[in-house]
Formats: structure tokens, C-alpha cells, sequence
């Protein structure tokens, strides 16, 4: 007896068996036709009535089933007929099992992966196929059905009181908003016009976060891997960035010598051409740096995430602005799920968002579904008087670590020469909301406009429609 005849033998017999891999079965991994019309009866009965079929009811549904011919319908009848009593035990049957569904998913996933090789003009991009056999490699009998929320209050309660790893930033109000930092598994979004300092940001947390021990990995798609290192280098090395190009070799080799004594993180940068790479090649590259490096990142920046691919939908695609971001967003924010790491990007705000003092969620450039997706984001400010004071205006978003409305305005001190952010003293976060700080007053301006009270509609003054 086959594998497949053994599965649809205990599916009838075996009760407990049945409930346990039914979910994880499809009617595409039984290769035989005849044993495919069978499990789908099986199914079909499991779904209407929630328990499984006697020999009796399913050569009864076999007989009143449609579009097969009388060949399909005598070899069915007779593997009905052979489904009788098995002994097995169920620990045996489920691995057995479980090898089963992974083989088959595999097999399928290389077969549509084949398809999509051969296919020219094919909806489905070439960049789809790392998910594809991801996903066939990943099938698994997963006991774990849900959080019973009184018989799991135990395990709730502990995770309450559980330390979430984080990467923490060298900024006090930057962690001060995350409850500590960045977690895991989340994607986080700065918003900035051009020029405002979204990769001076990146880099100088790349850099504050190898100076604690932890591992980078920074992906460059806009600027090259040198000029990435070289803010980097003004930033450790206390460098102007200017200074960079008239240092001696033997004095820059002294500095990068008394660096490696007191840096324990590990930095990996690579660039990718604008607009040619997206989560599948960034996840070969997670694999490559694992197997040849040994390195594993605690967390990945991507610079930024508008000139990424997405590795679902083709560029020769008719899929609008919208559509295109926020598939590159899940794409990113799956990543990060997978691998386990906060990853940081960047995006632009629109023409109205960069003149505007009072950036907000409507000024995301092309898509409304990149907010919609990210864990937590937040808006780069800067302005003429921002600009004297050598400081830089952050604004909360979006939070999903803490309450966005708590701090939802700072400032930070700027220091561009050495590519590095700072905190400052207390009275400039006090003087926010009371001095002039943005240009012409705009800033209170809009504030002040968010801040009305609506008016309530009064039935008396309303005219109806004319």
C-alpha cells in the first residue's frame, strides 16, 4: 500500500489523525486522478459536515458525482473499497505525513517555478519564485491553532511581562518613543524631503549601533557603497567629511586602527543599481552573508524604500503608484518577520510635503499604503530657523510601540560636516511649540487649525439640498 492509500484509510478510520492533518492536505498532491476524485469527497463531506465520511456515504457521493467518466469512476469505486481498518500508530502516521505534504509541495513549487521560467510574458515575475519555493519549503504541521484567551492567560501574562529585544537608538527621545528602541520583526518609516537628511539619519544610526555591538547590514540603492562608508567614517572618526579626502593614508589607517579596538558590531554595505532589486534579492543576500561570512544582521537599513522592486508585481506591470509601494512595503516588513530584525527606510513626502511646516501622513509620496503598512514612521523637518539653530524637527507619525501623541514633536541637534544627530538641551524642546521655530508661523498656523473644535451639525440652519 502506497502512502496516499494509507493517508485516505486513516482519514476514515482514524479521527484523531483526520482533524490533525485534513488542514495541511490539498488535492493536488495525490497524483493518481482516481485517488484525487476520492480525498476531494472526503473534503468535501469533512467541510459540510464536520466529520469524516463512512465507506457507505462516500461510494453513495461517488455515485452521484458529476464530470467523471466511467473509467475515473470503477478505478474510485475500487480504492473505496480497499480503504478498510488500519493499525498504524499516529506519531508514525503524521510524520509520514508531513514528509508527504513537503515532497509534494516541493515538487509543485519547482514545477510552477519551471512554468514561470518559460513563460516570456508571464504575469507572474521571475522575482516571485525565491516565495514560491520558500513557502513549499516551509509547509509544516503547525499544532499550534490559536490563543485560548482564558486556558492561555499564564502564558499571556508572562509575555507581558517578557523584555522584548530591541535595538536601541543613541537618541534620548528616539527611545524614549519606541519604549527603548526598535523591535524585531517590524518595518519603520522616516519621511523626508529631498535633501533633509534621511540617509545622514540611516548612517548615523548604522553607526551608533556598531558602536554598541550590534550588527548592520546597510543597502544602498541611491548612493554607492563608498559614499555610504564615507558618511560613516566622517561620523566614527570624528572626521568633517570634507577632511576625509586630505587625510594622510597612515593617519586614517591609525584612526581605523583604534576604531576596531572599540567597535564590536560588524558594518556590511552593499549597493544595488536604482530600481533592481527588491525582498528576493535581498533575502538571497541575508543567505550568502550567512553562509560565507557568518554574519547575521540585528537589524537592516534600505536606502530607500521608493526605488526598491517588488519581487511580486513586474515592472512591466500595469499596477498603479499605490499598488507598487505598498506591495514593496509587505514585501520589506514580511523580510523583516521572517529574518527577525527591525529593518529602517526612507521615503519621500510629495511636492506639498516639502514646503509644507507641518509634515504629515497625507504628504507620503505615492502611496497611502506604505503608512498603512509600516510598524512606526515619522516626518523630517527642517526649515530656515531649524537650519541656524542646527537642528533638525521630528515629528510622530505612526507608532505602534507607544502613544504617537506623547513627545509628538521633537527636535535634534545636526551635525552635517560629521554626518552625526545629537540630543539637545531641554529648553529646546520647550521652546517648540513657544518660539518661531518654523518659517513665517506656519508651523502654529497649521497647529492651530488641527487643534478647532468641529462644529456640530445643526439640524435648524440646514437648508437640505437645493
Amino acid at each position: 500500500m502506497n502512502i496516499e492509500r494509507t493517508i485516505l484509510t486513516n482519514l476514515l478510520h482514524n479521527n484523531e489523525y483526520g482533524r490533525k492533518v485534513i488542514p495541511f492536505l490539498k488535492s493536488e498532491y495525490f497524483q493518481d486522478y482516481s485517488e484525487r476524485v476520492v480525498f476531494d469527497l472526503i473534503d468535501d463531506y469533512v467541510k459540510k459536515y464536520n466529520d469524516f465520511p463512512a465507506i457507505e456515504a462516500l461510494a453513495i457521493d461517488l455515485s452521484n458525482k458529476d464530470g467523471i467518466n466511467e473509467q475515473t469512476f470503477v478505478a474510485s469505486k475500487e480504492i473505496i473499497s480497499s480503504l478498510q481498518t488500519s493499525d498504524a500508530k499516529l506519531d508514525w502516521l503524521l510524520d509520514q505525513t508531513e514528509k508527504f505534504c513537503q515532497d509534494k509541495a516541493i515538487y509543485l513549487g519547482l514545477m510552477k517555478s519551471i512554468k514561470i521560467l518559460d513563460e516570456k510574458n508571464g504575469s507572474i515575475s521571475k522575482g516571485a519564485i525565491p516565495q514560491i519555493l520558500s513557502d513549499a519549503l516551509g509547509v509544516s504541521f503547525d499544532s499550534h491553532i490559536g490563543h485560548d484567551f482564558l486556558i492561555d492567560a499564564d502564558e499571556r501574562y508572562e509575555f507581558y511581562h517578557r523584555k522584548e529585544k530591541r535595538v536601541p537608538f543613541d537618541l534620548d527621545y528616539f527611545n524614549t518613543i519606541t519604549n527603548g528602541g526598535l523591535p524585531n520583526k517590524t518595518l519603520n518609516i522616516a519621511l523626508a524631503g529631498t535633501g533633509v537628511g534621511k540617509s545622514l539619519f540611516m548612517c548615523h544610526c548604522a553607526a551608533a549601533n556598531i558602536s554598541r555591538g550590534y550588527n548592520v547590514l546597510y543597502i544602498t540603492l541611491e548612493m554607492a557603497e563608498e559614499r555610504i562608508a564615507e558618511r560613516i567614517d566622517a561620523n566614527l572618526l570624528d572626521i568633517d567629511l570634507d577632511a576625509l579626502q586630505l587625510i594622510s593614508k597612515q593617519n586614517y589607517k591609525e584612526k581605523i586602527d583604534k576604531l576596531k579596538s572599540k567597535i564590536t558590531g560588524k558594518l556590511i554595505i552593499k549597493e544595488y543599481p536604482t530600481a533592481c532589486a527588491g525582498s528576493a534579492n535581498f533575502r538571497h543576500l541575508l543567505n550568502e552573508l550567512r553562509i560565507k561570512k557568518n554574519f547575521k544582521p540585528d537589524i537592516i537599513y534600505i536606502d530607500y524604500l521608493n526605488i526598491c522592486l517588488s519581487s511580486r508585481l513586474k515592472n512591466s506591470s500595469n499596477a498603479n503608484s499605490y499598488t507598487l509601494v505598498k506591495a514593496i512595503a509587505e514585501e520589506l516588513r514580511g523580510l523583516a518577520v521572517e529574518y527577525d530584525v527591525p529593518i529602517v527606510s526612507a521615503t519621500q513626502t510629495t511636492r506639498k510635503g516639502f514646503s509644507s511646516s507641518d509634515v504629515g501622513l497625507e504628504d507620503t509620496s505615492e502611496s497611502f499604503g506604505l503608512p498603512a503598512t509600516a510598524d512606526f514612521m515619522f516626518a523630517l523637518i527642517s526649515s530656515e530657523v531649524l537650519q541656524e539653530l542646527n537642528q533638525i524637527m521630528v515629528k510622530q507619525l505612526k507608532n505602534r510601540y507607544s502613544d504617537p501623541f506623547m513627545n509628538r514633536r521633537f527636535v535634534v541637534g545636526i551635525d552635517k560636516a560629521n554626518m552625526r544627530l545629537y540630543d539637545v538641551e531641554q529648553s529646546a524642546q520647550e521652546d517648540i511649540m513657544d518660539g518661531p521655530v518654523m518659517d513665517k508661523g506656519k508651523f502654529m498656523e497649521e497647529e492651530n487649525e488641527r487643534s478647532k473644535p468641529k462644529r456640530k451639525f445643526d439640524r435648524k440652519k440646514f437648508d437640505g439640498f437645493k
